[in-house]
C-alpha cells in the first residue's frame, strides 16, 4: 500500500522525539543525532512510498539512522578512533526494525529533556532545544512560535547544542537530589511544549494535538520519577483536564469554538476524571502551587453541566491565590475574564486596561468583548483589529475577525 508524503510527515512529527532521543545515546552526540534520523526520514520518504509504511515506522527510522550513524563513525574513524563506532555495535541488514525497548526507550526521552532542561543553559534555549529535539519543530516554525527571527532562533539553538558539546553536559536523569532544583526548568519547558501544541502560536491549524500528547508523556514520565512532587501532579492535572476539551474545540473547519459555545458531550471523560483525581490529591496535600491552582481552575470548569452553571466566584478565588503567588500580568488578564462574571464587564475593564500588555494579541481580545458587551462598539471593534494584527494563528484571527464582524452587526 503507498504511503503519502504527508503520512510520512506525520510519523516525523509523531516519532522524531523518540529517534533522536535513541541516537543521541548511541551517538553520544545531538548533531550525530539529530543528521542520522534526518537522512533516515529522507530515505524514509524515497522509499515507503512504493514499498509502504513498515510495522514499526519508528523502529525503522531508528534503526536506518543507527546504521547511517555506523556509516558515519566508520568514516571518521580511520581518522580518529573507533570510540563511537563501538558504541553503536552492528547495524542490522536492510533496516531490520531495531528492538523497541520501550522502557529503555522512555529512558532516553528523559534523559534527553533533563539535558535540554539543564540549568546551564538560558529558558529560551531551554525551550528551543526541546521543541527541536523532542517535538521535532523546524527552526522556522520555532522561531514563529515565539516571535523570533528565523536566523535568532537558528543560532540559539545552535549556541544551546555547542554548549552541552563545550561544557560535556551528561546525558543522563539527574540523581534524586539534584531533582528538586531542575523540576521546576523541566516542568515550564513541558507546559510551553504543550501550549504551543494546543494553541499554536503560528501557521493554519490552531492545534498540534502531537505536541500536546508528547507534553503529557513526558510530565507523566517524570511524574513516575517524582511521585511526591505535588507540582508535576498538578501540571499533568492541568494538561489533561485542558486536552480534554480538546475535540470540541475545533469545527469541522478547523474553525475555533470557545469554552462557552464548546459541545460538552465531545469533552473526553476519562481524562476528565484521571485529571479531577490529581486535583484532589493535590488539595488534600494542601501545599499549592503555580500549576495546581492552574489545574483547579481548569477542573472548576470541567465540573459545570454548561457553561452557565460555572462557579465564577470560586474561579475569581482561585485566580486571587494565583495573582498573589505569580503576580503575572498574564494570570491578571485571565482573572479580569473572571470578574467580569462576578462584577461585570466595567469593573473587569478596568483591571485590563491598567496592565501592559500590547503586544499579546489576547489582551485586546479581551478588552474588545469586555468594550462589547459595554456596548461601546467603535472601540470594540479597533481593539478587534488590534488583536488580529497580532495573531499569527489563521484560526485565531478567523475567529476574531467573525467577533469583529459581529459586533459591527451587533450596533448597527
Amino acid at each position: 500500500m503507498s504511503v503519502t508524503a504527508a503520512e510520512i510527515e506525520q510519523v516525523f512529527r509523531e516519532q522524531y522525539g523518540r529517534s533522536v532521543a535513541v541516537l543521541v545515546r548511541l551517538c553520544g552526540s545531538i548533531d550525530a543525532a539529530e543528521e542520522a534520523v534526518q537522512d533516515a526520514f529522507t530515505a524514509a520518504l524515497q522509499r515507503w512510498p512504493s514499498a509502504g509504511l513498515p510495522p514499526s515506522p519508528a523502529g525503522w527510522i531508528i534503526t536506518a539512522a543507527r546504521n547511517r550513524a555506523i556509516d558515519v563513525a566508520r568514516r571518521e574513524a580511520s581518522r580518529e578512533s573507533r570510540h563511537d563506532l563501538a558504541a553503536l555495535h552492528e547495524p542490522a541488514d536492510d533496516c531490520e526494525e531495531f528492538d523497541m525497548d520501550m522502557h529503555a526507550i522512555r529512558d532516553d526521552r528523559l534523559r534527553l529533556i533533563f539535558t535540554c532542561c539543564h540549568p546551564a543553559l538560558a529558558l529560551e534555549s531551554q525551550v528551543a532545544l526541546t521543541l527541536r529535539l523532542l517535538g521535532g519543530l523546524s527552526t522556522p516554525e520555532i522561531a514563529r512560535a515565539f516571535l523570533v527571527p528565523e536566523t535568532t532562533m537558528g543560532q540559539r539553538i545552535v549556541r544551546a547544542k555547542g554548549k552541552i558539546r563545550d561544557a560535556k553536559i551528561p546525558f543522563r536523569i539527574p540523581e534524586h537530589a539534584e531533582l528538586q532544583a531542575r523540576v521546576a526548568a523541566v516542568l515550564a519547558v513541558v507546559y510551553l511544549v504543550f501550549n504551543e501544541g494546543y494553541t499554536a502560536k503560528s501557521g493554519e491549524r490552531l492545534l498540534r494535538a502531537d505536541l500536546c500528547e508528547e507534553a503529557i508523556r513526558l510530565t507523566r514520565q517524570v511524574s513516575d520519577l517524582m511521585p511526591g512532587e505535588g507540582e508535576v501532579k498538578g501540571l499533568l492535572a492541568l494538561m489533561l483536564l485542558t486536552d480534554a476539551r480538546r475535540a470540541a474545540r475545533v469545527g469541522v473547519d478547523n474553525s475555533l469554538i470557545p469554552l462557552a459555545e464548546q459541545d460538552r458531550a465531545l469533552w473526553d471523560s476519562s481524562l476528565i476524571e484521571e485529571g479531577l483525581s490529581l486535583v484532589r490529591h493535590c488539595v488534600a496535600a494542601n501545599r499549592p502551587g503555580y500549576y495546581q491552582l492552574q489545574a483547579a481552575i481548569q477542573a472548576v470548569h470541567c465540573s459545570a453541566a454548561g457553561a452557565g452553571q460555572t462557579d465564577w466566584q470560586q474561579v475569581v478565588a482561585l485566580y486571587d491565590q494565583l495573582a498573589d503567588l505569580t503576580r503575572s500580568p498574564i494570570v491578571e488578564l485571565n482573572r479580569a475574564v473572571a470578574v467580569a462574571e462576578v462584577h461585570g464587564p466595567e469593573a473587569a475593564l478596568a483591571l485590563v486596561e491598567a496592565l501592559t500588555l500590547d503586544r499579546y494579541h489576547l489582551f485586546h481580545a479581551i478588552r474588545a468583548d469586555l468594550l462589547v458587551r459595554l456596548k461601546r462598539p467603535r472601540e470594540a471593534v479597533a481593539a478587534y483589529d488590534a488583536a488580529i494584527a497580532r495573531s499569527e494563528n489563521r484560526a485565531e484571527r478567523e475567529f476574531l475577525g467573525r467577533k469583529r464582524n459581529a459586533s459591527l452587526e451587533l450596533f448597527s
